[in-house]
């Protein structure tokens, strides 16, 4: 006859098989595929509904969000980001902001304020020109694309999603700078955890401004150019990445790129003639809004994106971020962007 195990053993035996067990992570890991690591959106300034852009990806992704939404904007107009926001922390999810002082006044920043969304701004004249959301400590999304309308629909913007829990430490330490410490600009520390993190094989570096020095970085990756350059310039003011770009014509690399326009005949030092009179093909975009990448692709293997401008600003005053990725796939996908504004560009100055 079977005896009967003693309550308290029973007991013991399962405090024990408890304690083996693994401890539930704090937030959700989601199974993920390689190519689904390193997304990127770009808008389409023909798209006349204002729906299903870049940010009803990013709106779904908030609203999947089961513990944080963490989010720098430098503005925000898109109701599909603002009524996501207060969906999220409708159901629980902590929701913070950081943000452009100049902007605070907007009616979608007013609405998440009074929802009692906690937002910091950075009340000086440099900017927080960051456009960045991290969900749930694990994914981020990023790019020069700003939650706007005319971020989102009428201007030329890239949006990329990067799912990894050591790009999104990443962000956050730059996130809880500004929002727990006020330490922005010139103010914040050089502490980002991972600056290059792999992602299945793929090599990404993540810099923010001024603080890394991005433009450390950056010239590095195209004086390594052996064929082609290939560029997106909201605008261009650094004298010696233009020096570097003509020298590298002159060295036989392919040197292609688009200035935005308007940028380029009011914003003081733009370089878009100086690399026109040296021979480059160099063109004017046809957007009649703005062509608001900040985008280089080297050698069809390395994309530089971000909200970085090329300018003294962005390196040395505002609250930027650089994103470098060494990936063929990801620069295949950006050169079609390319190719769709270069070939639009350049019908648009015949």
């Amino acid at each position: 006859m079977r005896r009967k195990l003693p309550l308290l053993a029973f007991l013991l035996v399962l405090f024990v098989l408890s304690a083996c067990q693994p401890p539930a992570p704090a937030t959700p890991s989601p199974v993920v595929g390689a190519e689904e690591r390193l997304q990127p959106y770009f808008t389409d300034p023909s798209n006349r509904t204002l729906r299903g852009g870049p940010d009803a990806a990013v709106a779904e992704a908030i609203d999947a969000a089961r513990v944080s939404v963490d989010a720098a904007l430098y503005d925000l107009d898109l109701w599909s980001i603002r009524d996501a926001l207060l969906r999220a922390h409708r159901r629980g999810v902590q929701v913070r902001i950081v943000a452009e002082s100049d902007h605070l006044d907007s009616p979608e920043f007013q609405k998440l304020q009074k929802a009692g969304i906690p937002i910091v701004g950075d009340g000086r004249r440099a900017l927080m020109h960051d456009k960045f959301i991290v969900v749930d400590r694990y994914e981020v999304w990023t790019g020069s694309m700003n939650f706007t309308l005319n971020g989102a629909y009428r201007n030329n913007n890239n949006l990329v999603r990067m799912v990894s829990r050591q790009l999104a430490e990443d962000y956050t330490a730059e996130f809880e700078e500004m929002f727990l410490q006020h330490q922005f600009g010139a103010n914040s520390p050089a502490n980002t955890p991972y600056v290059e993190v792999t992602l299945d094989g793929i090599a990404v570096e993540v810099y923010f401004s001024p603080e890394d020095h991005p433009r450390v970085h950056l010239l590095p990756v195209l004086e390594s150019a052996q064929e082609s350059i290939y560029f997106m310039a909201f605008n261009l003011t650094d004298d010696d990445l233009a020096r570097l770009l003509i020298a590298k014509a002159r060295q036989g690399v392919k040197v292609e790129g688009v200035f935005d326009e308007r940028q380029a005949k009011t914003s003081t030092g733009n370089d878009y003639l100086r690399l026109k009179e040296a021979g480059l093909p160099v063109f004017l975009d046809a957007n009649p809004y703005a062509m608001h990448h900040k985008v280089f692709i080297v050698d069809g293997e390395t994309v530089v994106f971000g909200s970085y401008n090329f300018t003294h600003s962005a390196e040395s005053r505002n609250d930027e971020n650089l994103v470098i990725v060494h990936d063929p796939l990801l620069a295949a996908q950006f050169m079609e962007e390319f190719q769709r504004v270069y070939q639009a560009a350049s019908e648009y100055n015949r």
